[in-house]
């Protein structure tokens, strides 16, 4: 049997293994986002009838592709880790990765809204188990007493992609069509699994996994409860991001060529988040939590007070991205801290419970345009879900100091 060769790796490798690995949530995160910031293009080519009639009615009908990948993620992320935890994981990752480029060409190259959707929602289920699995490895690289920190750097690869990848990509999606978009991020999973494969070492699986085991986790009340407040916390995230674009153009009154531009400031703010996020996270996660939530409430409230000026538009904008990714890597390891030997899923049901959020974000912020409220109706659905994850994330430290037998 082959064994972990992690603890030989000599520093340059580790960094290129780290690298590899942060590429894949590079690309993730552009699969994931570049929708948002193209919901015209998509309704107008997609859903030419309703585009035509409404513009508005056009705008939420295709943001249900944002919720077909999330829902696909909340799927994918604990049956897949579940049942493979077993595996050797870089083989594992690279099997994730193939599909990940399959269900992207799919996506770039079907013909109708419903195949898109199709093919978007199996676009989402590799998402949670990569990230999970991933986590994994790269917390066993960066060695004991840096989880935060590995976690982070996994996941930095998707908050950069919201500063490089997602405006670029949008962008190319603009001129060129939104088809040629999904063929771009398509090229970054393969590249990818090319990068995972030279660089990222063989790393067993666990052993004594059973899917009955990893299914253990669901036993534990704390584990519904972190997964609930992720996903209730974030979709006020989601309400906002989805729906970036018209408020863009039709709130703030800024032409459209602005749009990546209020994509790159968003995805600034996450990556600054996201690495103090880890940096915290390490120290005093209660914390992290509580000042993620309290920052992101207020940032969420700001956003609906002023972004129909540039000026709040882009603070605003830029302190969601940032106060929300000081919480992710806070919610993924409470989760591990409370699954016991549930690990490999415990890591993916972070993404679930985000998709999850980002599937109620998508569809309370399109509901809400839908029904006549106006394109800043999304921010005051966030605050609402983040003031409940806040309360709920105080709950699940409250039986953390109860018996046992009721966590």
């Amino acid at each position: 049997m082959k064994v972990c060769f992690v603890t030989f790796l000599t520093p340059a490798r580790r960094r290129l293994a780290l690298l590899a690995l942060a590429l894949g949530g590079f690309g993730i995160g552009c699969t994931e986002f570049v929708a948002m910031g193209l919901l015209p293009n998509l309704a107008a080519d997609l859903l030419p009838a309703l585009y035509s009639r409404s513009h508005e009615q056009g705008i939420a009908q295709a943001g249900t592709l944002i919720t077909a990948y999330a829902l696909g993620v909340v799927v994918g992320a604990p049956t897949i880790a579940a049942a493979s935890a077993r595996f050797p994981r870089k083989r594992l990752l690279l099997a994730l990765l193939a599909a990940f480029t399959v269900a992207t060409i799919a996506s770039a190259l079907l013909p109708t809204f419903e195949l898109v959707a199709a093919a978007r929602f199996v676009a989402g289920l590799p998402h949670g188990a990569y990230f999970g699995i991933a986590s994994l490895v790269a917390a066993q690289i960066m060695g004991p007493g840096n989880r935060g920190k590995g976690v982070a750097f996994v996941l930095g690869g998707l908050t950069i992609a919201n500063v490089i990848g997602v405006p670029s990509v949008t962008w190319l999606g603009q001129v060129a069509g939104w088809r040629w978009a999904y063929i771009a991020v398509a090229a970054i999973f393969a590249l990818t699994f090319v990068a995972v494969a030279a660089f990222v070492p063989f790393q067993n699986g666990d052993a004594a996994a059973t899917l009955r085991r990893e299914l253990t986790a669901f036993r534990r009340p704390q584990v519904w409860l972190v997964i609930t407040m992720a996903a209730i916390g974030f979709g006020g995230f989601f309400a906002v991001y989805s729906y970036i674009a018209p408020v863009v153009t039709h709130v703030a009154g800024i032409g459209v060529s602005f749009v990546p531009w209020a994509l790159v400031v968003v995805g600034i703010g996450m990556t600054l988040g996201n690495a103090l996020g880890g940096w915290m996270s390490d120290r005093n996660l209660k914390q992290t939590l509580y000042v993620g939530f309290a920052g992101f409430i207020v940032s969420l409230l700001g956003f609906a007070l002023t972004a129909s000026t540039v000026a709040g538009l882009l603070v605003f904008a830029c302190l969601i991205g940032l106060t929300s990714s000081i919480i992710a890597p806070a919610v993924q390891t409470r989760l591990m801290d409370i699954a016991g030997d549930s690990q490999s899923i415990a890591a993916a049901l972070n993404h679930s419970a985000l998709n999850a959020g980002n599937a109620l974000g998508a569809f309370l912020g399109g509901a809400a345009i839908a029904a006549g409220f106006g394109y800043l109706a999304p921010a005051w659905a966030g605050v609402g879900l983040a003031v409940l994850g806040i309360l709920l994330a105080a709950v699940s430290f409250r039986m953390s100091r109860a018996p046992s037998s009721l966590r």
